[in-house]
């Protein structure tokens, strides 16, 4: 059994930033993990992902991460080219010290507020993906496990500013963050000679890391209800992130 709730969470200076929380209900100290959404924000889909989360036994928090667009984001958008237009422009209003901050706060409530213990990871997908990268390289984590991480080799796009996140690399292995990505092979967002560059860069620096193409599949594929959903892809992958957890977190 899990308990679910929409928080608020107190974030510096700024307007408190709405999230969502769920957890196992028997109350018992847990690990934390973040959970970051798809370019579409906090939607259904990501509470599902969350409460997914908690029936493995963790305390799941989910960022709004457009919160201080106000309340047009506060559900996630739905998936429109218009919306895409639109949470692109939020995108572009993201900066590393205020995803920082949104991360850090998230993992603070948890502790206070729902039991959370000291471990914790990240998952996250697409930008989540990205974003989760990034909280690998900025906060104290155990494990992160990443799906189909947008422009982590290239520079300019969400995080990527000035430089890749790419480049920041060794404080991932600095802070021995076990971590696990995922990628399509048909992606069009992230081809081979990118998943070449990030294989390679975890390597060097010496990062406890794994990747797993999964032949034939697309961007997005682990999400049901979508054409591009792969269900054998997602199956294993969901297998891999549970070991993953229950490895470095538990």
């Amino acid at each position: 059994m899990i308990t679910t709730e929409d928080v608020q969470v107190e974030v510096g200076d700024s307007a408190p930033m709405n999230a969502y929380l769920a957890r196992p209900s028997d109350r018992a100290p847990r690990p934390a993990v973040l959970v970051c959404s798809e370019l579409w924000g906090l939607t259904d889909q990501v509470r599902g992902i969350a409460r997914q989360v908690a029936e493995l036994g963790y305390v799941a928090i989910a960022p709004n991460i457009y919160h201080r667009a106000g309340p047009e984001a506060a559900a996630g958008f739905a998936e429109s080219d218009a919306n895409r237009t639109r949470a692109f422009e939020l995108v572009g209003d993201l900066t590393r010290d205020g995803v920082e901050a949104d991360l850090r706060a998230c993992v603070a409530f948890a502790r206070e507020h729902a039991g959370a213990t000291e471990k914790t990871g990240v998952l996250g997908f697409s930008l989540g993906g990205h974003l989760a990268f990034f909280a690998a390289t900025r906060l104290d984590l155990a494990a992160a496990a990443i799906y189909y991480p947008g422009w982590v080799p290239v520079a300019g796009t969400a995080l990527s500013r000035p430089e890749p996140l790419l480049e920041h690399v060794p404080a991932i292995a600095s802070g021995d963050v076990r971590t696990l990505m995922f990628f399509a092979e048909r992606d069009h967002v992230i081809d081979a000679a990118q998943r070449d560059q990030i294989s390679a860069a975890l390597e060097f620096a010496g990062v406890r890391h794994e990747e797993i193409v999964y032949p034939g599949a697309q961007h997005a594929f682990f999400f049901p209800g979508r054409e591009v959903h792969d269900p054998s892809a997602a199956e294993d992958s969901w297998t891999r992130v549970t070991d993953l957890f229950a490895s470095e977190l538990l």
